[in-house]
């Protein structure tokens, strides 16, 4: 029997191996190995949108969005992402429109978005077109109005006084307890409800296991997938915990790094060191989803220029090529310049799309390379060493397949040399098909922010 302080410098140990290794070809751990989570097969090459409804039109409704299908499909979006459909509380609102967040009936849609009808219309459409559209689900907290709070408040979590309380500074929802298990069937039945009734194709779950045991969702998961096969499953959270009964996680602490490597807090050289954690701690099965911002970012955050300035396409880029899968948020299509309100009506300035192409190659070369799919089905990371600091460079393989991303994060022009690549390997210019690129022992001009997708 090993002592606990034995154990514990053996935990350690195991802990820091893979942090020896390069980033290299992304060695999965043991816990990786035998690990591998059964995705949905449509999932492996996929990507999200996150849907705004409120902000995303002038009417604001499931209709109006619903004409802006062949648009995001032509961009090669694939998962629809919407934010809370159901009806937001009146009793302690925050605003005048009130908290997505903020759920008064779990079974019914946000009047203002429109009917049950319009939205299972919008299901419809979407599936017509190929695309999925997964729910946002909230089961950390209700509404003070929620029937609940009067029928059922054994359900609710109570401070030193016995009353109901609530989260932080959220006065306008009641938080859930879920050390009552009589709430549990009741959770797993609203979310059912929309499998069976609209035909969706999954949930993001917001604070997924902030207050919420692995226990409920080691049922609650199981239970909801034997209503419809391949669901998926995205958790608004940093644990590896909660893999392999999900998909897919938050990278919130690459979020952070990117936004200080933007406002130059932070040097370049630390994504290297981040992936290297990522490799540690999560098995290669995980979806990591990797975003440059979505609707808490942007509301209370930053707007795209405020979080990155002139590198934003940079990150774009990243993002959507570093590992995982990318998260595109309403609106950064067409520069997303504005925080959208929180509370109130704040339709996105649809002024001219001038970010639509960049994602839609993106997206295409993701969908078409599978060296960038997402998961165990994507190729290994493996950064490429560059003479030049402000530079930073690297490639994903999986098989035949290979793509190299070089990013000048500096504000001057830059004659760049990177290492690593094969001698007479010709590359594609992603965005500039026509064109072959070859990096062997060859220096690479970048204009100041310039980045370089290349496809073998």
């Amino acid at each position: 029997m090993f002592s606990a302080k034995q154990l514990q410098q053996i935990l350690l140990a195991l802990f820091l191996i893979p942090l020896l290794y390069s980033c290299g070809q992304h060695q999965p751990s043991a816990k990786a190995v035998s690990d591998q989570n059964g995705h949905p097969e449509w999932t492996k090459d996929a990507n999200i949108y996150e849907v705004n409804i409120r902000q995303y039109t002038p009417e604001g409704t499931f209709s109006a969005f619903q004409k802006h299908l062949p648009r995001l499909e032509s961009m090669g979006v694939e998962i629809l992402w919407l934010m809370p459909i159901h009806p937001i509380g009146k009793k302690r609102r925050k605003g005048k429109l009130g908290s997505y967040y903020s759920i008064r009936n779990y079974k019914a849609i946000n009047p203002d978005f429109g009917t049950e009808q319009d939205f299972k219309q919008l299901v419809d459409a979407v599936h017509e077109r190929g695309m999925k559209l997964i729910i946002d689900w909230v089961p950390n907290h209700t509404a003070w109005d929620h029937p609940w709070v009067q029928e059922h408040p054994e359900f609710y979590a109570k401070d030193s006084t016995g009353a109901i309380t609530y989260e932080a500074d959220w006065t306008d929802i009641a938080l859930l307890n879920y050390d009552n298990k009589e709430l549990w069937p009741k959770i797993i039945d609203a979310m059912g409800y929309w499998v069976s009734e609209a035909d969706i194709d999954g949930f993001r779950v917001d604070h997924a296991a902030h207050e919420i045991p692995m226990a409920f969702w080691e049922r609650a998961i199981p239970k909801v997938n034997n209503l419809k096969k391949g669901l998926f499953w995205l958790a608004e959270w940093n644990d590896p915990k909660l893999h392999p009964l999900f998909d897919a996680s938050y990278t919130w602490d690459y979020f952070h790094l990117a936004t200080d490597i933007a406002q130059e807090t932070e040097s370049v050289d630390a994504i290297t060191e981040y992936m290297q954690t990522e490799n540690a701690l999560y098995p290669k099965s995980a979806y990591r989803m990797y975003f440059t911002t979505n609707h808490d970012e942007n509301s209370w955050k930053g707007t795209d220029q405020e979080l990155y300035g002139d590198n934003f396409e940079n990150f774009a880029v990243m993002a959507a090529t570093i590992d995982g899968i990318p998260l595109i948020y309403s609106g950064q299509e067409t520069g997303l310049d504005q925080r959208l309100e929180f509370f109130k009506k704040d339709t996105i300035d649809w002024d001219g799309y001038e970010y639509e192409t960049l994602y839609h190659t993106l997206l295409e070369l993701k969908k078409n390379n599978s060296a960038l799919w997402n998961g165990q089905y994507g190729g290994g990371f493996e950064v490429l060493q560059t003479n030049k600091p402000e530079v930073y460079a690297f490639r994903r393989v999986k098989g035949e397949d290979e793509v190299v991303v070089i990013l000048n994060f500096s504000d001057k022009s830059t004659n760049v040399q990177v290492a690593g690549l094969e001698n007479k390997t010709n590359y594609r210019n992603v965005f500039k098909p026509e064109e072959l690129v070859s990096v062997y022992d060859e220096r690479i001009i970048l204009d100041a922010h310039q980045y370089l997708v290349l496809e073998k």
